[in-house]
C-alpha cells in the first residue's frame, strides 16, 4: 500500500530555523511518568516514536534549577552537566530514525512546592503556590533573582546544545511557567519594570526568549509554547486580549510558535467534552500575525481533520501528545496507506491520570506503552509462534478481543466466541452513554483488525459451556467473561452490604442492557469514576429527577486525575442533578433512603426516590473459568474484569499480556527489568 495523495501535504518538510523537519508530524512535549532515575524507559518510548515517523519527538518539561520544585511529579531535572549524558543518548536514539529532537526547558514558578529541595518557591508577587491545600507561599523575586534565573535559561540552552538537540523551547503555558506568572496580572502585582502595564509584564518572557536565540547562535532552533486562552483558572489571558497581544508582540523572535490553551485540564481535555480540534477557536489566530511555522494540538487522530488544518491555515506542523501514545506509528501508517489500521487515542485521559501517580504512562489503546525496554515491547511487533496452536476465546471485550489480536498476530489460529449478538462486551454498551462514544475505538479497532485475519473465525450470539470449551479442542482457551455489578451496596468505602439493596436496587448493567428506568431515581455512587456520574446525567435527559449521592467528599472523585473533576460537577449541575457528596446511605426501605454523614455520622434528611441505582463494586463472571479448570480437559487462563474487575485500560493490557504470556516471551518470575539506582557509598 501506497501514500494516499490527499495526505501528501502531511509528509513536506517543514523549516525550523536553522533545522529542517522532515515531515509535519511533531509529538509535542508531554508528561511521561519517567523521573530522571529511569531515563532508559524515557528514552525507549520516544525512540519508538521516532521509529513509528513522527518527525519531531520532544523531551517533556524540564526543569532548569533546583527552585523550579514540582515535589510531588516526576519532572525531568536539567540543572547542569550531569543530566546531560541521558538526554544525549535520548537525541541519538531519536536521530537514528531521522527525526529532529526538543526539549522543553523550564521554570514551574508559582506551580512550585518547594517541599524536596529545600528553596524558596519562587515568583512575580508574594503569594501563595498554585495549589491552595499546599501551606507554602512564594518569595517575590528581587532584581537578583531575576538575573540568576536568566543566567539559568542560558545555561539550559547551552546543556541542549551539549545534548544534541536540534530545537530548544522556551516554556510560558500551562499556568505552570514563571513566566507565564510574570505575564498575567492574575498574579503579577509588582511596581518595578517587571510589573504593571503589559509592556513591563511581558518583560522577562521578551528577555528570556531573545536571550535564549543569543545562546542557541542558529545552532538550534528556538520554540515557544505559549498558552493564548485561558479556558481555566483566573481568564486573564484571552486570545481576544493578551494572549493574542503576547504572539503579536513576539510574533517573528522565536523559529517556532508552539501554541494551546490553558490550564492544563482544558489543554488535555477528553473525549467527553472536547472534540478533536477543539482548540482551534483559540489559536487559529496565530497564523494571521506570524510568518513562523506553528504547531498546535488537538487530539489529532484522522489524517483528514489534520490536511484541513495545514490547508486552511491554521497549523504548519501537527502536534500530537495523546494521540503519539495511542499510536506511536500513527505517521508511518497514514504514509503506507494503513489508515484503517490507525489505533486512535479515545481521549480518556489514563495516561494523565498515570503521570498524576507518578508512574510510568499507561494508555488504554496501547498495552505496550511504557513496556518498550522494561519488558522489550512493540506495539507493531509480535514475536511469532514457534508452533501455530488451535486458541479459543471466550468473550469479546475489551480484554478477549486484545488478546485474540496479539495471538492471531504471531500466527495462532484463533476463535473468539461470545454469547452476545454485538462483540466489544462492556465498551458496546458504555459507548451508548453521553460524551463517551470515543470509547468505541477499543472495540473498532481490535474487531476491524481481526475481521481482516485469515486465521481468526468470530462467533457471535455463541454462549459457551465447559463442555462445549472440551468438545472444541482447543490446546488452550482464554476466558474473558467479564463482570456484573453488585446490588447490595458494597463498594470503595464499605465492604459489607447495606440493609434493602440486595434485590431491591438497580445496577449499571440494567440501564447499559437497555433496561428503563421509570420516575425519580437516587443514584448512589461508591465507586468514583465515570459510571455513577455519567448514568445521572443519562438518567437526567431522560427526564427523571435524579439525586446522586456520594459518600467520599466529592463527586466522582477520581476524575480529577483524568483532569475531568470540575466539568463533571458543572454538567451534573446543569443536568439538574442534586448531589450529595459525604453521604453515606445506611439503608433503603419503601422508597427512602436514609443517609448520613459520610464524617461525623450525623444522621440526615432521607430522600425518596421511585428507583435506587447502585453503582458501587463489581464481582467477576468466572463460573466458566472455574468449571473449564475443574474439568482439566485444556489449559485454561481468565483474563481481564472475569479475573479482577478494573478499568478498561486495565482490561486490555491483562488481554495482551495474557497473551504474551503464552507466547513464552515474558519472565516466568514476573520480574521485568528495572532501572536501578548506581551506588555510590
Amino acid at each position: 500500500m501506497t501514500l494516499d495523495p490527499r495526505y501528501s501535504v502531511l509528509f513536506e518538510p517543514v523549516k525550523i530555523g536553522p533545522v529542517t523537519a522532515p515531515n509535519r508530524f511533531f509529538a509535542v512535549p508531554h508528561a511521561t511518568g519517567h523521573s530522571p532515575l529511569m531515563p532508559n524507559g524515557s528514552i525507549a518510548m520516544r525512540a519508538m516514536k521516532a521509529e513509528g515517523g513522527w518527525g519531531t519527538v520532544a523531551m517533556q518539561l524540564a526543569e532548569i534549577d533546583p527552585s523550579s520544585d514540582i515535589s510531588n511529579l516526576p519532572i525531568e531535572k536539567f540543572w547542569d552537566e550531569t543530566d546531560i549524558a541521558s538526554h544525549a543518548r535520548l537525541t541519538a536514539r531519536i536521530r537514528e530514525h531521522g527525526a529532529l529532537s526538543a526539549i522543553e526547558i523550564g521554570h514551574s514558578g508559582m506551580r512550585s512546592r518547594g517541599l524536596a529541595n529545600g528553596y524558596p518557591v519562587l515568583g512575580p508577587s508574594s503569594l501563595p503556590v498554585l495549589k491552595p491545600e499546599v501551606p507554602v507561599q512564594a518569595k517575590a523575586m528581587d532584581k537578583e533573582d531575576i538575573r540568576s534565573l536568566r543566567r539559568s535559561y542560558r545555561a539550559a540552552v547551552q546543556r541542549a546544545k551539549q545534548a544534541g538537540y536540534d530545537i530548544v523551547y522556551v516554556y510560558a503555558a500551562h499556568d505552570a511557567s514563571v513566566l507565564w506568572h510574570f505575564l498575567t496580572p492574575a498574579y503579577n502585582f509588582r511596581t518595578d519594570e517587571y510589573g504593571g502595564n503589559f509592556e513591563n509584564r511581558v518583560r522577562l518572557l521578551r528577555e528570556v526568549l531573545e536571550e535564549t536565540k543569543e545562546e542557541a547562535r542558529d545552532e538550534i532552533a528556538v520554540a515557544i509554547r505559549f498558552a493564548v486562552h485561558e479556558l481555566s483558572g483566573p481568564k486573564a489571558i484571552l486570545s481576544t486580549g493578551e494572549g493574542r497581544d503576547v504572539v503579536e508582540r513576539l510574533a517573528e523572535l522565536p523559529d517556532l510558535w508552539d501554541v494551546n490553551v490553558s490550564g492544563w485540564s482544558r489543554d488535555s481535555g477528553t473525549s467527553r467534552f472536547d472534540p478533536e480540534g477543539a482548540q482551534e477557536e483559540f489559536t487559529s489566530f496565530v497564523k494571521t500575525v506570524t510568518s513562523k511555522p506553528v504547531v498546535g494540538v488537538g487530539r489529532f487522530t484522522s489524517p483528514d481533520a489534520m490536511v484541513s488544518q495545514i490547508r486552511r491555515g491554521v497549523l504548519d506542523l501537527i502536534g500530537g501528545a495523546r494521540p503519539s501514545i495511542a499510536d506511536p506509528f500513527l505517521p508511518n501508517k497514514i504514509k503506507e496507506g494503513r489508515v484503517d489500521e490507525i489505533r486512535e487515542c479515545i481521549g480518556c485521559n489514563i495516561c494523565v491520570a498515570s503521570d498524576a501517580y507518578s508512574i510510568p504512562l499507561r494508555c488504554t489503546q496501547n498495552p505496550t506503552m511504557s513496556e518498550e525496554w522494561r519488558r522489550g515491547w512493540h506495539p507493531e511487533r509480535i514475536p511469532a509462534a514457534p508452533e501455530p496452536k488451535n486458541l479459543l476465546v471466550v468473550g469479546s471485550g475489551p480484554a478477549g478481543l486484545e488478546c485474540a489480536f496479539t495471538l492471531a498476530r504471531a500466527g495462532h489460529q484463533v476463535t473468539v466466541a461470545d454469547k452476545s449478538t454485538e462483540l466489544g462486551g462492556r465498551v458496546s454498551k458504555e459507548c451508548r452513554l453521553k460524551g463517551l462514544s470515543a470509547w468505541s475505538r477499543v472495540r473498532d479497532y481490535r474487531l476491524y483488525q481481526l475481521q481482516q485475519m485469515a486465521n481468526v473465525v468470530l462467533y457471535p450470539e455463541s454462549e459457551v459451556t465447559a463442555d462445549d470449551v472440551a468438545d472444541f479442542g482447543a490446546d488452550h482457551v482464554f476466558v474473558a467473561t467479564g463482570s456484573h455489578w453488585r446490588d447490595d451496596g458494597l463498594g470503595r468505602s464499605r465492604y459489607t452490604a447495606i440493609q434493602g439493596f440486595r434485590g431491591n436496587a438497580l445496577t449499571p448493567d440494567h440501564i447499559l442492557d437497555g433496561g428503563i428506568i421509570a420516575g425519580s431515581v437516587v443514584v448512589y455512587d461508591d465507586d468514583h469514576y465515570y459510571m455513577g456520574n455519567a448514568l445521572a446525567e443519562h438518567l437526567a435527559a431522560l427526564g427523571s429527577e435524579v439525586h446522586l449521592v456520594c459518600p467520599l467528599p466529592s463527586i466522582a472523585g477520581w476524575m480529577g486525575y483524568t483532569l475531568e473533576q470540575p466539568r463533571v460537577v458543572a454538567a451534573l449541575m446543569e443536568a439538574g442533578v442534586k448531589m450529595y457528596p459525604n453521604t453515606t446511605a445506611t439503608g433503603w426501605e419503601n422508597g427512602v433512603l436514609r443517609i448520613k454523614r459520610s464524617d461525623t455520622y450525623q444522621e440526615l434528611q432521607p430522600i425518596r426516590a421511585d428507583n435506587l441505582l447502585t453503582v458501587t463494586a463489581r464481582l467477576p463472571n468466572d463460573a466458566l473459568g472455574e468449571a473449564i479448570r475443574k474439568s482439566g480437559s485444556v489449559g485454561c487462563t481468565v483474563i481481564g474484569d472475569a479475573v479482577a474487575p478494573g478499568i478498561i485500560q486495565a482490561a486490555v493490557f491483562s488481554g495482551h499480556k495474557a497473551a504474551r504470556e503464552f507466547l513464552g516471551t515474558e519472565p516466568e518470575n514476573r520480574i521485568f527489568r528495572r532501572e536501578t539506582p548506581k551506588l555510590f557509598v
